[in-house]
């Protein structure tokens, strides 16, 4: 999984393979080691929530969870479910921060891409 952060932009690209994984277990995760001390790497991962009841409706948007080290992308389930199966490229969100900022959320299927 490629991670491209700019500006106030975060952008997941998933490879086929990936997502496959995300679609079978709801979670890929992928870590970046920048020394050799635990605390000298960064996991970033996407992941979606647990299946909604029936009843409730779809309140919960895209969130971005970060913490030294950390960094997870979570997506609501049904939302998952439709983009993994279908032919849907990407979808995005953007996430209402403080002072009327905006963190924009993008996550792509790289099909092209083979690693």
């Amino acid at each position: 999984m490629k991670l491209r952060i700019e500006n106030d932009s975060l952008r997941l690209r998933l490879s086929e393979a990936e997502v496959r994984e995300f679609a079978e277990t709801g979670r890929v995760a992928t870590t970046v080691h920048f020394g050799n001390a635990p605390e000298q790497q960064l996991t970033y991962v996407l992941e979606h929530g647990s299946e909604p009841a029936e009843t409730l409706p779809m309140a919960t948007p895209v969130q971005v969870h970060y913490e030294p080290g950390s960094l997870t992308v979570l997506v609501p389930f049904a939302q998952a479910r439709t983009w993994v199966q279908s032919s849907d490229v990407s979808f995005s969100h953007d996430m209402p921060l403080t002072e009327g900022k905006h963190l924009r959320i993008l996550v792509e299927k790289d099909l092209d891409c083979r690693h």
